[in-house]
């Protein structure tokens, strides 16, 4: 069954890009996991807000096992088919002592924190940019941490860059218009959301206007060079097509007529078989401690 959210996204059809991209970014978000992990306590309850596919948890879990301590993983997501696939992720990662509950919610929930436990870190990626209003978003993921624990988003960053300039097929700098249509979607989902409130200062401020303390930001480097491997040209064929089914129109003829020879696996400029794509880009975690 495919769920579409307030922000009108199926993200149950996105199941196998979010999975691939979890694979690609472990090895730059596991020291994010560690990092996170050494703010709090042993045998701690953490709580993954808009789970998706459950990489970052699954990090989460990996590193609660090396650390002997044990604790609880609670995964939080509005769509069915992806909160059992973190759930089964976790899992399998999660040693005997690591607790893993699943529960089937929404951030825009006003009776949210009764139904998830009180965590000593609460992450949300990717998650809050899709409520309408993200500083009373802020405030009720603070509500959700206990006393001296920690709140973390991943939030902004550098978007990422896998294309060559030129591919040889229609107009060179097709991922950048690619990009700059999403942008101008994001403005427009934005904007239609319910309840859409303006955010003018960066995510820091709104750490701090949401009560938190300590608060910092760094980031994470997302780097696989070419030629890449298989599993980077699959995820780089979704990735194009996903761009350009987000910018519809806003993409002229020729760029929409290059992207299906691009992700066409029948025809000459299938991208899936290029050996000069890569990954690269950043993503940005801030986060702040509850007093």
């Amino acid at each position: 069954m495919s769920v579409h959210t307030h922000d009108d996204i199926d993200w149950a059809d996105r199941l196998a890009q979010l999975r691939m991209a979890d694979s690609l970014d472990a090895g730059a978000l596991a020291p994010v996991a560690r990092r996170l992990l050494g703010r709090v306590p042993g045998r701690p309850t953490l709580l993954d807000v808009g789970c998706g596919a459950g990489g970052m948890s699954v990090l989460f879990a990996r590193e609660l096992v090396a650390r002997g301590d044990g604790g609880t993983i609670a995964l939080l997501d509005a769509t069915p088919e992806l909160l059992a696939e973190a759930r089964r992720a976790v899992s399998g990662a999660a040693g005997g002592d690591v607790e893993v509950v699943g529960v089937h919610g929404d951030l825009a929930d006003p009776r949210l924190a009764e139904r998830v436990p009180a965590a000593d870190l609460v992450w949300a990626s990717g998650v809050v940019h899709h409520v309408g209003d993200q500083q009373a978003a802020l405030h009720a993921l603070a509500r959700l941490v206990r006393p001296g624990g920690v709140l973390a988003l991943g939030e902004g960053g550098l978007e990422m860059r896998c294309l060559p300039w030129d591919l040889g097929v229609g107009r060179p700098g097709l991922e950048q218009r690619l990009l700059a249509a999403r942008a101008e979607w994001f403005a427009g989902m934005r904007a239609g959301l319910p309840g859409s409130v303006a955010m003018p200062y960066g995510w820091p401020r709104a750490l701090r206007e949401a009560g938190l303390e300590d608060v910092e930001s760094f980031g994470a480097l997302i780097d696989h060079p070419m030629p890449g491997s298989d599993l980077l040209r699959e995820y780089v064929v979704q990735r194009v097509g996903w761009l350009a089914e987000s910018a519809g129109d806003r993409l002229d003829a020729d760029d929409r007529a290059t992207v299906a020879a691009l992700i066409d696996p029948d025809g000459p400029d299938f991208l899936g078989r290029r050996d000069d794509l890569y990954l690269f880009g950043a993503k940005a975690i801030h986060c702040g401690r509850l007093p």
